[in-house]
């Protein structure tokens, strides 16, 4: 899970002398492999062009689909579902493998499942007899990143054993246990096989140059969608595990492994995020250890956990971690292998056995077999865990429901690390209290047990729910987050009429979430500030780098408004059963002249789009005005009636709910003629991950663009092509003196080793060719968007802006040293000047996605700041250490360069695509920059 598409290569193996001293046989029951079986199943190795785990070959997913296929027909014990489509268009397919006396019954098992898992009007001694008559539910995962190639490859043999072999431990697994076994990354497996199997010379092979992501926008990003779910992979994966099949433990499988070592497997690292069940955690580390005896019982050496990896349970992105705030059992295993033979070198520090390295490993030549030979006992102790502690499997699951379903019903309090720093700081530095036959060291930290009610201060409670009322500015967005809970099995509501709750009156159409439901853990999670505990190597050490981010609160990073409800409440409420569709939108008056609508939504740019698209003039009205009885914000959207246009406004408001409103004559305020902005979006070779996601943002709201890589940029006439060039996080290369965070790099083919469709798509950005180009561009009227680490090149090609986050070491300056500003991916609020076109529709603050990024101060004429940071304490969720460092720094600057405009962005404002709040900065400046060119 660690890095990219060059991931594989980035960490070796393990070695050790003194436990294995042989080399490890793979495939040890080599008749379950292939040849025959007497319940006639066809082997891996009569079904493939070479067998799945062979050196030099890998399957890809058209082999793998028509051997799926196979299986169905041939097994009594397997049943074949598709799950959905992938971005491309493929079916997404499940194995769902048990006895057949299981698959007969699938849906009681499933009911059951259900009914336990959400625990809602479910007694104990109900829950019991459910628990004793259902199958655990395990679901166990293969590909989801895709140049992680021991999963798909495995998945096939352990399909294979379980569906051909009779011994008593298959057997009991399977009565026992419905096993789920879908394919996350149907797409990136065909592309990656395929690259790799490209080559006639085996010893040649490779997939470490595969031109472009994995998953057709996101990439190894595919892994931090969870608890959004806007690709199409994710959102079939949640619907299986949180609205249909609810399993117990949920199996996500990746490579590779912890240097000096075989696999990491779990337990994790802390820190844990406090908002789930600590029942998840305890079972997570039975089952992890399970793994690891498992594994040093069939003398399979070389796993570690905790230490000897980062991984650890905080966010909520990922498909393991998402199993956390459901009640379920999240498991992540990291192994090393692939079809091209590697060797685990000698590395010393791991020689010596340990709590987290028990068995180690020699050096020895390792083989993709000898990684599936892992996979497949990593497996069967899942398998037999589920099978031994069934029942109590299924009761838990209830348990933590109903427990969490409690505690939404009556006040109860989540212990923080704020909250902790609280009440150290009431007792004060005096001595501990003296307590009679109490050991000195077992009285250091204690304090006075009556400040304990500092933990439980009344207005500190957690909430009873949510309340998002209707009639927001930007609706469409507000469904967008609803249908995203949805996605993930939360309950939510829909109020049928008005109604007031602590003193406020709420119109119908209003949402409630409610907290008393099985799935609290994910609720408090969307909506709660992330307070993310402060973790260093050492007392006075540097920052501990946490696993992925710390900060991520999706209302936040939504924009959407709610109120925090403390007491019991309830309405005139009905069951969302299903997502939410987008409510139609209104058009009011009569257009005599045209229409204004506000540029509050999100959707307003789509319609921009689509009328630019019918060739229907579009304009901004750049003062606030009073019109068709309403106050207009700077930026309001005027389209001039016509034929073309009555059409798109029609569909607009149906389609896109947006309201717009009839005048009888034009606007009397400044007006600016929006231009159809020709758009380029730089990527590069390999592909690039944020890039990626921009370029699902823009297709989403119908921009039109082109790629554009850096041969392109380097033959210059950029202006005869471009209006816009946008530069994501990671685009542009890094220096060791740069002020800004270096993006991840991978070395890039030879030309002559990749097919010549590709070739293009090679080169850097460089600062002797590209960056001259650039700035050609923009001071002849092009404009360029810098985001994150790429904000380097804007002030490379001049802008009047320089990094304000550095220090000085004599005449030079260097980036902050951790210990003294570190905000790893938070959550920090900002001032808006929403009167500034690059800002309009925006509110007065809002939350800005932050990941080490940089921060901005003007150093000349030209330089507009759009958004700064006025409070020495602007975290709002997450972590940050020195954040006072930004106060009266610009996290948006809207600069002038020649005739053009250079829009810079130093927060990540389409991090993911999670942060609707922020996308205005980027779909203004499309729009903005080309248009004030034109004036």
């Amino acid at each position: 899970m660690r890095g990219g598409i060059m991931k594989h290569f980035l960490f070796c193996g393990a070695a050790i002398i003194g436990l294995a001293l042989q080399p490890v046989t793979a495939f040890a029951q080599e008749e379950h492999i292939s040849g025959s079986n007497s319940l006639g199943i066809t082997a891996p190795a009569d079904a493939f062009p070479q067998e799945p785990g062979s050196d030099y070959f890998l399957a890809n997913y058209t082999q793998y689909e028509a051997y799926l296929k196979l299986l169905n027909q041939q097994s009594d014990r397997m049943k074949l579902v598709n799950i959905g489509k992938t971005a491309e268009g493929r079916d997404q397919w499940m194995a769902i493998v048990s006895s057949p006396e299981n698959l007969a019954k699938l849906d009681e098992y499933r009911d059951i499942a259900r009914r336990l898992a959400k625990a809602d009007g479910l007694s104990e001694d109900e829950a019991k007899a459910l628990a004793a008559k259902g199958k655990a539910v395990v679901w166990i995962d293969a590909g989801l990143h895709a140049t992680e190639t021991v999963t798909t490859q495995s998945q096939i043999h352990v399909l294979y054993r379980l569906l051909s072999q009779n011994d008593p431990e298959t057997l009991r697994e399977l009565d026992d246990v419905i096993m789920l076994f879908p394919h996350d990354n149907p797409d990136g497996l065909q592309l990656v096989a395929d690259w790799y199997m490209r080559k006639d010379d085996p010893k040649q092979r490779e997939f470490g140059s595969i031109p472009r992501l994995y998953q057709k926008y996101v990439g190894h990003d595919n892994n931090r969608d969870s608890f959004m779910s806007q690709m199409p992979e994710t959102e079939n994966a949640n619907r299986v595990m949180f609205r249909e099949w609810f399993p117990q433990i949920i199996f996500n499988q990746h490579q590779t492994g912890p240097a000096g070592m075989v696999v990491f497997v779990p337990p994790f690292r802390d820190p844990f995020n406090y908002n789930y069940n600590p029942l998840v955690m305890t079972t997570l580390d039975e089952v992890g250890s399970t793994m690891h005896s498992r594994l040093v019982s069939e003398n399979k050496p070389g796993s570690g956990k905790r230490s000897v990896a980062p991984y650890s349970t905080w966010h909520n992105g990922m498909f393991r971690s998402i199993a956390y705030f459901h009640n379920a059992v999240g498991l992540l295993t990291e192994i090393i292998g692939g079809p091209t033979p590697e060797r685990i070198p000698l590395i010393p520090d791991t020689q010596l056995a340990r709590n987290d390295e028990p068995m180690p490993i020699a050096p020895q030549e390792w083989h993709l077999k000898d990684s599936l030979e892992y996979q497949w006992f990593l497996n069967r102790a899942v398998l037999d865990y589920a099978s031994r502690n069934r029942e109590r499997l299924l009761l838990n699951i209830y348990k933590m429901g109903a427990a969490n379903i409690r505690k939404g019903e009556q006040d109860s309090w989540t212990i923080t690390p704020k909250d902790v720093d609280a009440l150290k700081e009431a007792a004060g530095d005096g001595p501990p209290p003296e307590e009679e036959g109490i050991n000195p060291w077992r009285s250091r930290g204690r304090v006075a047990s009556s400040l304990y009610s500092e933990l439980q201060k009344p207005e500190n409670r957690d909430p009873r729910g949510y309340i998002i009322p209707a009639g927001q500015t930007d609706m469409p967005t507000v469904v967008a987050f609803l249908n995203a809970l949805i996605k993930n099995g939360v309950d939510v509501e829909k109020a049928t009429g008005s109604f007031t709750v602590e003193g406020k009156t709420y119109p119908a159409g209003s949402y409630i979430v409610k907290t008393a439901q099985a799935y609290r853990p994910h609720v408090l999670d969307m909506f709660e500030p992330q307070d993310h505990p402060h973790d260093f190597e050492y007392p006075g050490g540097p920052p501990k780098a946490p696993y992925d981010i710390t900060g991520y609160t999706l209302a936040f990073q939504m924009g959407v408004d709610f109120d925090r409800i403390l007491e019991g409440f309830d309405g005139p409420f009905a069951h969302v059963p299903g997502l939410i569709d987008t409510p139609a939108g209104k058009i009011e008056g009569s257009a005599g002249a045209g229409w204004l609508v506000p540029h509050t939504a999100n959707n307003s740019f789509i319609l921009t789009n689509r009328l630019q698209e019918a060739g229907v003039p579009v304009s901004w009205v750049m003062q606030p005005i009073d019109a068709a009885g309403r106050n207009f914000q700077p930026g309001a959207i005027w389209v001039p009636n016509s034929a073309g246009a009555q059409k798109v406004m029609a569909s607009a408001a149906a389609d896109l709910g947006l309201d717009a409103f009839g005048v009888a004559t034009a606007p009397s305020a400044d007006t600016m003629a929006l231009t159809k902005p020709r758009i380029g979006l730089v990527d590069k070779y390999g592909g690039n991950i944020p890039a990626g996601w921009t370029r699902w943002l823009l297709e989403q709201y119908e921009f039109p663009f082109s790629i554009v890589y850096p041969q392109e940029l380097d033959k210059g006439d950029l202006k005869d092509k471009y209006d816009v060039l946008i530069f994501a996080d990671g685009t542009v290369p890094g220096d060791e003196d740069s002020l800004y965070r270096a993006p991840r790099e991978a070395d890039q083919p030879d030309p002559k080793d990749i097919p010549a469709e590709y070739r293009p798509w090679l080169g850097e950005i460089t600062q002797d060719t590209t960056v001259p180009a650039i700035a050609t561009f923009a001071r002849e009227g092009g404009t360029v968007i810098t985001v994150g680490s790429a904000n380097r090149l804007a002030e490379l090609i001049g802008a009047p802006v320089e990094a304000a986050l550095y220090e000085e070491d004599g005449n030079q300056r260097k980036i902050l040293d951790r210990r003294e500003f570190y905000i790893p991916g938070s959550l920090v609020t900002a001032h808006v000047d929403n009167s500034q076109p690059l800002a309009f529709g925006m509110p007065d603050t809002v939350d800005l996605f932050f990941a080490n990024s940089q921060s901005f101060q003007a150093k000349g004429n030209g330089a507009a700041p759009v958004s700064w940071f006025d409070t020495a304490t602007p975290l709002h969720s997450g972590w940050a250490l020195g954040q006072e460092r930004l106060k009266d720094t610009v996290a948006v600057f809207d600069t002038d360069l020649g005739d053009g405009k250079i829009f810079m962005m130093g927060p990540e404002i389409t991090q993911r695509a999670q942060p609707y709040a922020t996308f205005k900065f980027l779909f203004n400046g499309l729009f903005y920059g080309p248009a004030s060119a034109e004036d």
